[in-house]
């Protein structure tokens, strides 16, 4: 990663911070509440100036943030303390963190709607001869509901496919065709044989795009970025021949020789398809965008955008719950500056600056939401714990004492900065590939 992604990804996380702090400041201003201070990042000061009541710091760690409010942490009789304000007060002042964040993340996704397109779940390629051809499915059709899950997004169905998993090998799909719904059901269970490898089929050169960890291709030596040049003797000019090869030459299970181009050199390998049993919906209507019709087009996609960032963070949080993820799958603030990194790199060489724009508002609009529903899980140290202990006050009718409120925070905390150490160090394993 270049010095240029660091910078991005820093500020990426500064405009993430700042937000949400941002969110803490004006509405504890609005209800009479003091602001010591209000900081952007950890650390040392490097910068500071005074205004009123509050000092406006920048920090030399980029990553965190506070607003500092009289009163907070401690019994404090001030008027202007936060806890000599009603609850409501109190309740909205912690609420607008995690709000704002939700709030930019939907004005962030309104360049990103309006650059990169509508996502319309609209189907664009049925594989002849699958479940779903047989069963009557045809390009334009539009999906609305897949296996029980509405979808509003194309996205969504890999979203679900990939994070949700279908409930049986034979699944049940609506989708809309001439303004009228049908219903189909499908079977997702397909077998056969597998290289481990992907390509993009177009009039490109035939380039690898991925290659499987532990497939037959990889442990034949292939890599992403090789170049194929002929299977078993035929010459494979361009991605379409390549998919054209494999459309009339089925894998049987026979050894195939591939022969490929790497830095400048042709090399040959003996790949042995190994067998596979997988689900597979046998059409696609993921990834097909369409330009913005009006205002109100727009308006709608940038919330149904909202959404499907809201599904793909709450259906995280349910793989990690019921265990279906682990820490190692986690990443901190270093995995996500290495994730910004890529997301820029990758945008810069499929398109420029602009793809590499589009990529930077998907994250932006991602991490925001991430920030926002993370703060409302009722967790001690966390805005949500801080809302759970303001809803008990109301049900008791006093506040628990400050010091005890402040106690089980500072425990909270501490397991949180001990979660956080764990994941740093995993983010950091990760890079060296461990």
């Amino acid at each position: 990663m270049n010095i240029i992604n660091i910078l991005i990804a820093i500020l990426v996380f500064s405009v993430l911070i700042f937000v949400h702090e941002m969110g803490h400041f004006l509405l504890a201003k609005a209800v009479g509440i003091g602001v010591t201070e209000f900081s952007i990042g950890m650390g040392p000061r490097l910068l500071s100036w005074g205004k009123g009541e509050t000092k406006y710091s920048l920090k030399l760690i980029p990553f965190g943030g506070s607003c500092a409010m009289v009163g907070e942490d401690e019994d404090n009789p001030a008027p202007n303390a936060f806890g000599s304000k009603p609850a409501w007060a109190r309740f909205l002042v912690i609420l607008a963190g995690p709000a704002f964040n939700l709030i930019f993340a939907f004005l962030i996704s309104v360049p990103l709607v309006w650059m990169g397109g509508t996502n319309p779940a609209k189907v664009y390629t049925v594989t002849e001869g699958s479940s779903a051809w047989n069963a009557g499915l045809r390009t334009g059709d539009v999906i609305t509901r897949l296996d029980g899950h509405g979808i509003s997004l194309g996205r969504e169905i890999e979203l679900i496919t990939q994070l949700e998993g279908f409930s049986a090998d034979e699944i049940e799909v609506v989708f809309r065709r001439g303004g009228q719904e049908n219903t189909v059901r499908i079977d997702t269970k397909v077998s056969g044989w597998r290289l481990g490898i992907t390509y993009t089929a177009d009039g490109g050169p035939a380039a690898l795009q991925a290659v499987q960890e532990g497939s037959p291709a990889a442990e034949a030596g292939l890599r992403k970025g090789d170049v194929l040049l002929s299977v078993d003797g035929t010459a494979i000019a361009d991605g379409s021949a390549l998919q054209e090869f494999f459309a009339a030459h089925a894998l049987d299970g026979s050894p195939v020789t591939i022969v490929y181009l790497r830095d400048g050199a042709e090399q040959t390998a003996l790949v042995t398809p190994a067998p596979y049993e997988a689900r597979e919906l046998g059409f696609g209507a993921s990834y097909l965008y369409e330009e913005i019709t009006g205002p109100l087009d727009l308006i709608r996609y940038c919330g149904l955008e909202m959404g499907y960032w809201l599904r793909y963070v709450f259906l995280s949080l349910k793989m990690l719950v019921t265990g279906r993820v682990g820490l190692r799958d986690m990443s901190g603030a270093i995995g996500i500056v290495d994730t910004i990194g890529t997301v820029v790199e990758e945008g810069m060489e499929s398109g420029g600056v602009y793809v590499a724009l589009l990529n930077i508002f998907m994250m932006m609009v991602l991490l925001n939401v991430n920030l926002g529903v993370m703060n409302l899980l009722p967790i001690p140290a966390l805005d949500g714990g801080r809302l759970v202990f303001i809803l008990i006050e109301w049900i008791r009718g006093k506040p628990l004492p400050a010091k005890t409120e402040a106690m089980i925070h500072s425990v909270g905390l501490i397991l949180l900065l001990i979660l956080l150490a764990v994941i740093m160090v995993s983010d950091v394993l990760r890079l060296f590939g461990l």
